[in-house]
């Protein structure tokens, strides 16, 4: 790493009212640097990137930044357009780009002024295929982006960032739908490409590859900066005493027998316009005191297979059985009280009435509840007491429980969502992309709660893209690929990710099984 510095950021201070979301913050990165930027939901890490690159205008503080010769100079703040002339990129983690077009539209779309009447396509072509031999990330330009693997769109993201000439580049969490393999790779590139002069922020809430691939760490809290390390000198412990003012309390997954199963599915098929909205001949079996864990990259099936769960989707074919009871005609209402707990992938749009208040989400699937309704009026009192308990036993920050459910950041609402399911006591749990948003902290509270409800006897069903997650909470591990279901009869990561990326075999696959740990 060349110790020259490239960007300063000095005393940046952003308030939202009464809220300081940032409060004169101060962070260097260097040459060659990879920096991870870590923090707790709301700690203020996006609104800091969001500061450098122009989305938001800072209410104190300044930025500087290296240009071509190295010279610190100023950057003009609140102009997107003058931190991408500044050599400032920004992939975020859920793609911007458009699916009908080809790589290389996406990679050049922007880029090029309004006036020129013909396209430089040559040229274009020319200067990607440099940036690709330099960095190593190799990307199909004539193929149309709607086409590509995830893994191709990442890439297409930062060559996208690379063809604008960045010198710096942020990450927001860069490997949130990859396999284990295909973020390695991704970090290979980027060490390629910190080895030619690139520096990288990237936020993370993936410590394996902080510890792995960044050289040092800056952490926020409450929207200020508490501290950096060297990351030769960190390990887990010490990253959430930073985070959170204390160690993260682990809660161990003991060895359970299975009971009873609680959720069947027979020979079930979903005809959709493509694989990714597409089920094919799906055998599964979840069990009373077990959490069967379904790993596999974003785009495979997962969400019609969520949607079958919890009544949003029908099955063209086969056979879904919940508590011993078959379900003909499924529907939300009717998995509900056949005992289905459901925690949805979107938040925003499944999760919540966004125009309804807080209280009034944690009672909206409990409306038949006679303490909730009683003869078509709502009992108002109880609805606020239930919210008041809640949101202290679940810490849901925000603006309080009469609020719109709206104003509540995208980890409040989850925790706003997981109190409204765990209170219910289910005897079958959708965890769907449970912990997507949420801090360490917030991520080991649910990963207690989802074993607390499998001791007491719920079977789960967790799906989720963080490989991490899965081996820590699942007793039974299945991959789903292009809208098939294979049992994984191994705990290796390196053998389940090639899994996630289709490589499956006999040796290693099997319907009606998994391995069990």
């Amino acid at each position: 790493m060349n110790m020259d510095k490239v960007l300063s950021l000095n005393g940046l201070t952003k308030r939202f009212g009464t809220v300081v979301a940032n409060d004169a913050v101060d962070l260097d990165l260097h040459k060659g640097e990879v920096l991870a930027l870590l923090g707790e939901n709301g700690a203020g890490k996006t609104t800091l990137m969001n500061m450098l690159f122009g989305h938001y205008m800072p209410d104190a503080g300044t930025v500087d930044v290296a240009d071509a010769d190295g010279t610190m100079r100023p950057l003009p703040l609140g102009h997107p357009q003058a931190a991408l002339a500044a050599g400032i990129g920004m992939v975020h983690q859920h793609f911007t780009l458009a699916e009908n077009l080809s790589a290389l539209d996406n990679i050049v779309l922007g880029a090029e002024p309004l006036w020129h009447p013909r396209r430089n396509r040559a040229g274009a072509r020319k200067k990607i295929k440099g940036i690709m031999a330099r960095s190593g990330l190799v990307a199909p330009l004539d193929t149309r982006v709607g086409r590509l693997s995830v893994g191709e769109r990442q890439r297409v993201e930062i060559l996208k960032a690379l063809y604008r000439d960045a010198r710096i580049l942020v990450l927001d969490e860069p490997t949130a739908v990859l396999t284990p393999q295909e973020a390695d790779m991704l970090f290979e590139n980027i060490g390629a490409m910190t080895a030619d002069g690139l520096s990288v922020i990237f936020i993370s809430h993936k410590l394996r590859e902080v510890l792995a691939f960044s050289q040092r760490i800056a952490v926020l809290r409450h929207g200020v900066k508490v501290g950096e390390i060297a990351t030769k000198d960190a390990d887990e412990r010490v990253i959430a005493r930073m985070m959170v003012g204390a160690d993260t309390p682990t809660t161990p997954r003991t060895k359970m027998t299975p009971g009873a199963p609680v959720l069947h599915l027979s020979g079930v098929s979903v005809h959709g316009h493509s694989k990714r909205d597409s089920l094919n001949n799906i055998d599964l079996d979840v069990h009373q005191y077990e959490i069967l864990g379904i790993a596999g990259v974003s785009g495979n099936g997962q969400t019609v297979l969520a949607g079958l769960i919890s009544g949003l989707q029908r099955a063209d074919t086969g056979q879904i059985t919940v508590d011993g009871a078959e379900i003909t005609r499924p529907n939300p209402r009717m998995m509900i009280r056949a005992g289905v707990g459901r925690i949805p992938e979107d938040r925003h749009h499944d999760g919540i009435i966004g125009a309804m208040s807080v209280a009034e989400n944690m009672v909206i699937e409990r409306l038949n509840d006679p303490e909730i309704q009683s003869r078509g009026l709502l009992n108002r009192e109880a609805i606020q007491q239930n919210a008041e308990r809640l949101v202290q036993e679940y810490d849901v920050r925000g603006p309080g429980a009469d609020a719109p459910a709206r104003l509540l950041s995208g980890g409040n609402i989850q925790k706003l969502i997981l109190a409204r399911v765990f209170e219910q006591g289910p005897r079958l749990i959708l965890a769907n992309q449970p912990t997507r948003g949420l801090d360490m902290g917030a991520a080991a509270e649910v990963g207690r709660r989802l074993l607390v409800a499998r001791a007491r006897g719920a079977g789960v069903v967790l799906i989720s893209e963080d490989l991490d997650e899965i081996l820590g909470l699942a007793d039974r591990i299945m991959v789903i690929h292009d809208g098939q279901l294979h049992a994984a009869n191994t705990r290796d990561r390196e053998e389940i990710g090639l899994m996630m990326a289709g490589e499956h075999s006999d040796e290693h696959s099997a319907k009606h099984s998994g391995v069990s740990a």
